[in-house]
């Protein structure tokens, strides 16, 4: 897409992971615009790619990056919460690797319009799916005090989330806060003096928070690890790369799960709670970006990539 500039988080490291055949049949659950998918598609030659992604404008400008490939792809509009379903929607008993990075893509951080940034002014929106009912807005303006730094500190990991929620109440008493900026002032103002000086911008947390809310994201990461495992053949990929502990937290559970989900007593000589291992971890540490992408994709610093391959 002309005008952006769109480099791929640990993409050389998420190609070896997914350990690609020619002719095998891969799932990007989001697609953003395209970086890895691109490079997924370019090493197919009978083989097939799903691309998922609930945001509309990363399916229409993705679908142009993508067009040199386009026999070779099918693009689904959809949650990547879903990737199991859309794979047997589509007619296949299961699929040879299944991509998911799940940060926010650069044109959504970088499109003042849709509210993600707080260092632009927009409407307060966040929502990754336009057509979803949640915005920023209601939960700003609606949401009760004990919700919003319930959010901020769970969330965002902001030991401010009291100060900064009840700020936020006394403000839409006066009037509903409709932009980022508004936002922002709030946020700051309830904050103390040693707190604003720090290197971080003050509201990154609470924005963080708010996002994760709006877009149930902890929720998606949870439907996903539990089911879209099943829709890999017998040793198929699963790369999933997340951007904050919450997120990794849950997918290396999930995968430990599969993995090493058996319940009996240490000393039972054979498993009788019927445990059927469905996982292998590939990576026991998570893979993190190295110093040469760093020093040209600083978005990538709190990538970890989690590799695990169905048994």
């Amino acid at each position: 897409m002309e005008g952006v500039k769109h480099i791929p988080v640990l993409l050389q490291e998420c190609l070896d992971g997914l350990n690609i055949k020619p002719d095998g049949v891969y799932l990007d659950g989001t697609l953003g615009l395209g970086g890895h998918s691109y490079e997924i598609a370019s090493r197919l030659n009978a083989g097939h790619l799903i691309c998922l992604d609930k945001d509309e404008f990363a399916l229409r400008h993705a679908s142009e990056r993508l067009a040199p490939f386009a026999d070779k792809i099918t693009f689904v509009h959809s949650d990547f919460r879903k990737a199991a379903e859309v794979v047997k929607e589509l007619g296949y008993t299961g699929v040879d690797g299944m991509l998911f990075d799940l940060g926010v893509s650069s044109p959504q951080l970088d499109d003042a319009a849709r509210g993600f940034s707080y260092m632009q002014e927009a409407p307060l929106d966040m929502r990754m799916d336009r057509s979803a009912p949640l915005s920023a807005y209601d939960v700003v303006n609606i949401y009760p005090e004990e919700e919003l730094a319930r959010i901020f500190f769970e969330y965002g990991e902001e030991k401010f989330s009291r100060r900064i929620a009840s700020a936020i109440l006394r403000k839409r008493e006066e009037k509903p806060l409709t932009t980022t900026a508004e936002l922002v002032s709030v946020i700051r103002s309830a904050m103390p003096a040693s707190a604003l000086r720090e290197k971080q911008h003050p509201a990154k947390r609470c924005f963080q928070a708010i996002r994760i809310e709006v877009n149930d994201e902890l929720g998606a990461v949870r439907d996903m690890m539990n089911s879209a495992p099943d829709a890999l053949v017998p040793g198929g990929r699963l790369c999933v790369i997340s951007f904050h502990s919450l997120e990794d937290r849950i997918v290396k559970t999930a995968i430990q799960k599969r993995e090493n989900g058996c319940t009996c007593p240490r000393e039972a000589p054979v498993c009788i709670c019927g445990f059927v291992k469905t996982l292998r971890s590939v990576s026991r540490k998570p893979i993190t970006a190295s110093l040469e992408e760093l020093s040209s994709n600083p978005r990538a610093r709190s990538a970890k990539l989690r590799i695990a391959e169905r048994v």
